[in-house]
């Protein structure tokens, strides 16, 4: 892997992880344009660790605020609204891993995905803002966040969808969102440097590693300021056309064997 890709695999990393349009599902087919069948578990144990520093740079002041406060409603909330993606991850991670390399599901969950997101969009009167979100919406959104483990099931999608089901105004969907990732990246990169210890690990230059890592932080920062800010005015429509063509495309592509 030379850096251009790993340049270009952490923009996609950075982007997609916020925007509602699955950063898994966007790495394998990234993978699949170089021509690579993976990207690297090392590398993609850093993009993650890139979006990580991009979320905690946005959310410095909650965080902290979490840190001195450690039982506060906010930091009960994130613990409530993470709960299912550990009992789901935990249970079916054989079964999850299995999807997520195949890659043979991806076109029918970025479908599911645009689905949800248009069904979502179309919910008037949300009203709740951060204060106001209770830990039945947290669990709410958290279940639909372990849904998000199918690999093109965007979790950022489906979290602000259940938000905006959950009647939390838009901002404030999107703004719980993004912070609920936060315990869910952090646990994604454990598991995987788990793994970096028990198994084969490729070789991947220092210098792409980095080039990759900071891309990643840096396009993950801008799609979180982004996305917060495009909700309070705009449609998640758009994301849901774009998921739908892209999910047509490739059962198109892996019907007629092409992919």
């Amino acid at each position: 892997m030379d850096k251009f890709e790993a340049f270009i695999l952490g923009i996609i990393q950075g982007l997609t992880e916020f925007l509602p349009i699955s950063s898994t599902g966007h790495l394998y087919l990234g993978r699949f344009a170089f021509g690579l069948e993976d990207a690297g578990l090392f590398l993609d144990t850093m993009l993650h660790i890139g979006t990580l520093v991009a979320v905690l740079v946005f959310y410095q002041k909650e965080l902290i605020h979490m840190i001195k406060h450690p039982f506060c409603k906010l930091s009960l909330i994130l613990v409530v609204g993470t709960i299912p993606a550990v009992i789901i991850g935990l249970l079916f991670e054989d079964f999850f891993d299995a999807i997520s390399k195949s890659g043979t599901t991806i076109g029918w969950e970025f479908l599911a995905t645009g689905l949800i997101m248009y069904l979502a969009d179309g919910v008037k009167g949300g009203y709740k803002k951060l204060d106001d979100i209770h830990f039945t919406d947290a669990l709410v959104i958290g279940s639909f966040q372990a849904a998000a483990i199918f690999p093109a099931l965007s979790r950022s999608g489906l979290t602000i969808a259940a938000g905006l089901f959950r009647k939390l105004d838009r901002e404030t969907a999107a703004y719980f969102s993004f912070l609920l990732s936060t315990p869910a990246i952090i646990g994604g990169i454990v598991f995987q440097s788990k793994e970096l210890f028990t198994g084969h690990v490729e070789a991947v230059s220092f210098s792409s590693l980095a080039v990759g890592t900071v891309t990643a932080a840096v396009f993950g920062y801008l799609a979180i300021v982004t996305m917060v800010n495009f909700l309070k005015k705009h449609s998640l429509k758009v994301f849901s056309y774009y998921v739908w063509a892209l999910g047509i495309l490739i059962l198109f592509l892996q019907f007629s064997g092409l992919m």
